[in-house]
């Protein structure tokens, strides 16, 4: 019978050993009690914002997707003029979507918010890069790592994967150490499938280590040159160089011993 996986989230773990354990939420705070305020009022008047709080000294707020240009734009005028972030966040399994964020910053008044938004799988998001030329490698690596659509964006290609890659690696249901395309994507590209056999599998753990590989590990106590064949000699290591520094007494370590009590 094949092993059971989770389809829905192949890269869910547990990191804690109690099991009960939960994390402790951040506060959110009322924007009325904050630097925001001010801001909070004016940008009411033109937009339509679904939540609005403030969090970690971050204001942040939630608005329908199609009003993302529009709100990035109105930000842009109050005084949010740097653009430093843009990703989303995977919620395809419980929510059939994605949250889709964009981090700002206001250097006069030194305050920073996050717009966020959400996106049903297969729906489209409009570009803010005519706002943000900082938005453009962001934007190609929301749609590389998530395959969400920006419309009108100037170049929409992958980012850091190769452009015939198949399928976006930070989706909860792509599995931490890649899929089957992912496994032999090298071999196939350059040898062909029919070589799959005589070049063998990829290894991808990566716990993984080699006593005999000389290029990658180091071999304590019988180091050699990188890429050389490994010694089974023991080298002899002493703590202090032949010629050392006069007044210091000279310790060798095979006249060493491990004390088993202070004295």
């Amino acid at each position: 019978m094949r092993k059971y996986t989770d389809k829905k989230n192949a890269q869910l773990k547990n990191y804690y050993e109690d099991r009960f354990y939960h994390a402790p939420h951040t506060k959110k705070l009322p924007v009325e009690e904050s630097a925001f305020k001010d801001y909070e009022v004016l940008l009411k008047k033109e937009l339509e914002l679904k939540s609005s709080f403030v969090e970690l000294d971050f204001w942040v707020l939630e608005i329908q997707k199609e009003d993302n240009v529009k709100a990035l734009t109105l930000l842009k005028g109050l005084g949010f003029e740097v653009f430093t972030e843009a990703s989303a966040v995977d919620f395809v399994a419980s929510k059939k979507g994605f949250v889709v964020f964009y981090q700002l910053l206001n250097l006069k008044q030194k305050l920073r918010v996050r717009v966020k938004t959400f996106v049903s799988v297969k729906e489209r998001l409009q570009s803010v890069v005519h706002i943000f030329k900082g938005a453009n490698w962001s934007e190609r690596e929301i749609y590389d790592m998530f395959g969400i659509f920006i419309v009108g964006h100037p170049n929409l290609k992958r980012l850091l994967m190769p452009d015939d890659w198949f399928g976006h690696p930070f989706l909860k249901s792509y599995p931490l150490q890649g899929d089957e395309f992912a496994k032999w994507y090298e071999i196939d590209k350059i040898f062909g499938k029919e070589y799959r056999e005589v070049v063998g599998e990829e290894q991808r753990d990566s716990g993984y280590a080699n006593d005999k590989d000389t290029l990658n590990f180091a071999r304590l106590y019988h180091e050699t040159q990188k890429g050389e064949e490994p010694k089974k000699e023991r080298a002899k290591q002493e703590y202090q160089e032949e010629g050392g520094v006069s007044f210091v007494k000279k310790i060798r370590r095979d006249e060493a011993k491990i004390l088993e009590k202070r004295r």
